[in-house]
C-alpha cells in the first residue's frame, strides 16, 4: 500500500465486523445450550451478507451479539475495529445509537406515538448533533415511500407500512451497518418482495453495509454473500 494512501482508505480496507470463537451459551450443567458455536466471520464493508438458517438454529442470538444488544459471549468479536468487550455500557450504547441500525420482524414501534415521532425517537439519545430530527424524519420518511403518514398512528398500517416505518427509523442517523432479523417474516408475499426492493435500494444508494438473518429463500434475491447456520455453527 502506498505510505502517502489517506488513513480513511486505509481503514475502509478493513473488516468492518471481525468474529472470532464467538459463542453464546444459556443454562449450565447437563441443560446447557450452545446457541452460537464458535463461530467465525468476517464482514467488509458495503457488503450484503445473508444469514440463512431455520428457526431456532441461532441467528437472532449471532445478530444481537453483532449489534453489542448481548455482551454476554466468550471469543473474539469486533466492530468498527472496536473490541465490543472492551466497551463499557456508555460507550456501546453510542457506538449503537450512531453507526448501527436495527430492523426487526416485530416492528417494536411504540403505539401511542406518530409514525413520525416513532422515526426521530432514536434522535432523542444523540447529543453529537443539534440535528433537526423533523426535518430528517421527514426526509426518511419519504425514502421509504411513507411521506403521507407521518402523523398516521401505527396501528392504522398496514404490515408492509409498518416495517417501512421500522427501517425509516433505523436509517434516522445514516447508519453504516443496518442489522436486519427476519424482516419479511411478518408480511405476505406481495409486501415482502416490496421491502426485499426497498432494502437493495438502500444498499445500492447509501453504500450501507446490510446483515440480514432469515430463514426464507425470497431474500437470496438480494444477492451478496449467503452463509448458512445450523445448530449455531455458521457452515460455508
Amino acid at each position: 500500500m502506498n505510505a502517502a494512501e489517506p488513513e480513511a482508505s486505509r481503514a475502509d480496507a478493513e473488516p468492518l465486523i471481525v468474529a472470532r470463537g464467538l459463542s453464546r451459551s444459556y443454562g449450565s450443567g447437563k441443560a446447557l445450550r450452545r446457541a452460537v458455536d464458535s463461530v467465525e466471520l468476517e464482514i467488509r464493508r458495503g457488503e450484503v451478507v445473508l444469514v440463512f438458517g431455520p428457526s431456532g438454529c441461532g441467528k437472532s442470538t449471532l445478530l444481537g451479539l453483532l449489534g453489542g444488544l448481548d455482551r454476554a459471549y466468550t471469543g473474539e468479536l469486533s466492530v468498527f475495529g472496536r473490541d465490543l468487550a472492551k466497551l463499557g455500557d456508555r460507550e456501546l450504547s453510542e457506538l449503537r445509537g450512531r453507526r448501527i441500525g436495527f430492523v426487526f420482524q416485530a416492528f417494536h414501534l411504540l403505539p401511542q406515538l406518530s409514525v413520525l415521532d416513532n422515526v426521530t425517537a432514536p434522535a432523542l439519545f444523540d447529543t453529537r448533533t443539534t440535528l433537526d430530527r423533523a426535518r430528517r424524519g421527514r426526509e426518511v420518511l419519504e425514502r421509504v415511500g411513507l411521506a403521507d403518514r407521518e402523523q398516521a398512528l401505527p396501528g392504522e398500517l398496514s404490515g408492509g407500512q409498518r416495517q417501512r416505518v421500522a427501517i425509516a427509523r433505523a436509517l434516522l442517523n445514516q447508519p453504516e451497518l443496518l442489522l436486519c432479523d427476519e424482516p419479511t417474516g411478518n408480511l405476505d408475499r406481495e409486501t415482502g418482495e416490496q421491502i426485499i426492493d426497498l432494502f437493495a435500494t438502500i444498499h445500492d444508494s447509501l453504500e450501507t453495509t446490510l446483515v440480514v438473518v432469515t430463514h426464507e429463500e425470497r431474500l437470496f434475491r438480494l444477492g451478496g454473500r449467503t452463509v448458512e447456520m445450523v445448530d449455531g455453527k455458521l457452515i460455508g
